[in-house]
């Protein structure tokens, strides 16, 4: 089978499939409960946080479209830059929710200075970020764009860290996240089909007075089973036993050095693009630590070079996404991937590219 160098899902260790192919356990008794809980400390960890984790057996688009039906009362602000991005304010659309979005240009990042200027227009009750839009390898400013949505009282701020998690810090406390969510097919190297969510006091308060809010994706229903190390809904028993193994491994690493991995890792496609004249396509300033987005040069063979990686070499890195698909490429760095086996990724693009 081939490596996967694309940003998601990416390459999963046996060790992880190891983990996940342990007998199964009911998921309303003490077993489950500890597993669950195991998860708890390292989680908190890697998002800066106090507050409890919890466990959605769905992808991430599952929280995110809950986030805006628990939280919304009034209208949203979307903040698009990419393919992800702009879709929330599409899912909002579809839902019937209140919504406005600041749109800048693919390749760009939003401006902290633009999202104060759209809050100071009134009627918003929540703002919805991608901190690393993966479609164009921009990482946002979510420093810089929480502390402008922190001071318009009753506006909630709900963070995707889909492609961040676990690759950098985030500090959701800090920063006061009301919501911070991550699929784990990215950067914490699971397979697809669990996201780990985490809602801060003000959201959850926001959700109690929230009608209408179901029951599969109920904030208040995913807190009150949390209390008892549970979820409201059978969950994916052996995809959380691989999380509690990533867990331990990113525990036994040491979060720092996990981040100054993803960092390494990054600066090593950097420099490899800037010896072969690719060009970004993020902006300096604002370019994903976790994954790679370039320009496809005029006369470059895309396919060509992508085909022959996998064919030649059985690493697969992604053509581009969206209406950018075949303009630009993506190489992931994140998850397991280390500087020897990055290495191993570019001797091979330097094969096929002669």
């Amino acid at each position: 089978m081939a490596k996967l160098f694309i940003p998601g899902p990416i390459d999963v260790s046996k060790e992880t499939f190891a983990a996940m192919s342990q007998p199964m356990i009911g998921h309303r008794g003490a077993e489950f409960e500890a597993l669950y809980a195991s998860t708890q400390p390292v989680l908190k960890q890697l998002a800066g946080t106090s507050r409890p984790f919890f466990l959605s057996t769905s992808s991430a688009w599952g929280v995110m479209e809950a986030s805006l039906r628990n939280l919304c009362a009034k209208k949203v602000l979307t903040l698009c830059c990419g393919a992800f991005s702009d879709k929330w304010f599409d899912v909002a659309n579809k839902m019937g929710i209140p919504a406005e979005k600041i749109q800048v240009e693919w390749g760009e990042a939003i401006s902290p200075a633009a999202v104060r200027a759209k809050l100071e227009e009134g009627g918003f009750d929540l703002v919805t970020l991608i901190h690393n839009e993966t479609s164009t390898g921009v990482m946002n400013d979510l420093a810089g764009i929480a502390k402008v949505v922190k001071s318009f009282p009753g506006v909630l701020l709900v963070v995707d860290s889909v492609s961040s998690f676990s690759a950098v810090p985030i500090g959701m406390d800090a920063l006061g996240i009301d919501v911070l969510l991550a699929g784990v097919q990215k950067a914490l190297a699971l397979p697809p089909g669990l996201t780990v969510f985490s809602c801060s006091e003000g959201a959850l308060e926001r959700a109690k007075s929230m009608p209408n809010r179901g029951y599969y994706f109920d904030f208040i229903e995913f807190a009150k089973n949390a209390e008892k190390n549970n979820t409201p809904s059978t969950p994916a028993i052996s995809l959380i036993f691989g999380l509690q193994h990533i867990l331990s491994v990113i525990e036994n690493e040491g979060v720092e050095k996990r981040f100054a991995r993803h960092k390494k890792n990054n600066a090593m496609i950097h420099d490899w693009a800037a010896r072969h004249d690719f060009k970004h396509f993020a902006p300096e300033g604002n370019r994903s630590v976790s994954l790679s987005c370039f320009h496809t040069p005029p006369g470059f063979d895309q396919s060509a070079f992508i085909k022959s990686l996998k064919s030649k070499h059985g690493f697969v890195i992604n053509g581009g996404y969206g209406k950018i698909k075949g303009l630009t490429f993506r190489i992931s760095n994140m998850g397991n991937e280390t500087p020897e086996t990055m290495q191993e990724l570019i001797d091979a693009m330097n094969d096929v590219l002669g």
